[in-house]
């Protein structure tokens, strides 16, 4: 059975702004604070998992630690089937330009080289993943997973979302991720996907 979730205070992992506000959005109302981990001298640990799940928890971990309070992170990225499953866990990483800067127009540009590299045809099948690790100061985790399959598609659509979300285009929807409605694209997304399983678990 899981843990629920009784504390009065839940600590969101993540310097991401985009990813707090959805987050909370995600969550609605709740009678509990949600604390930003930015309010605290906080230095992101190195992600040196060989998964999803290992780096969502070395962030959650690290995040208890240092607040004393539960925490909530996500590891999430893009996995394209005809790549075997890269970028995955290196989809940021697929973003860091020779100076250090983070550009995902960059990013998807290298995307679709190594897709050509495969005589890209369609439809190219990929999906996103996004696992989340709830954390208690005492090391009890509860974790979730959310996958949202869909396709690649290029050139991009749209200029909403970030990240890969302009060439994802999900299974069912005439939208990319990157023409969608914010709020809409939260709700079906890998992380809105997670969120509720998360939700219906511990909460």
């Amino acid at each position: 059975m899981n843990r629920k979730f009784q504390e009065q205070d839940l600590v969101l992992a993540t310097h991401n702004t985009g990813k707090i506000e959805e987050f909370k959005h995600l969550f609605g109302e709740v009678n509990f604070n949600i604390t930003d981990i930015g309010q605290y001298y906080w230095q992101p640990p190195e992600e040196t998992g060989k998964s999803f799940w290992e780096n969502s928890l070395i962030k959650a971990r690290e995040a208890t630690k240092l607040t004393g309070l539960v925490s909530l992170a996500d590891d999430s990225g893009l996995c394209v089937d005809r790549l075997k499953g890269a970028p995955g866990i290196y989809s940021a990483d697929w973003a860091v330009k020779s100076n250090g800067s983070r550009d995902f127009k960059f990013a998807i540009e290298k995307l679709v080289r190594e897709i050509e590299k495969t005589n890209f045809e369609n439809p190219c099948t990929a999906h996103f993943i996004c696992s989340l690790i709830l954390y208690w100061p005492d090391n009890h985790f509860e974790k979730f997973e959310g996958k949202i399959f869909g396709e690649i598609v290029w050139p991009g659509r749209g200029e909403k979302g970030h990240g890969y979300d302009p060439v994802f285009l999900p299974n069912g929807y005439k939208e990319t991720f990157g023409q969608m409605d914010r709020w809409k694209k939260n709700k079906i997304s890998h992380r809105g996907l997670a969120m509720d399983n998360l939700l219906k678990a511990c909460f």
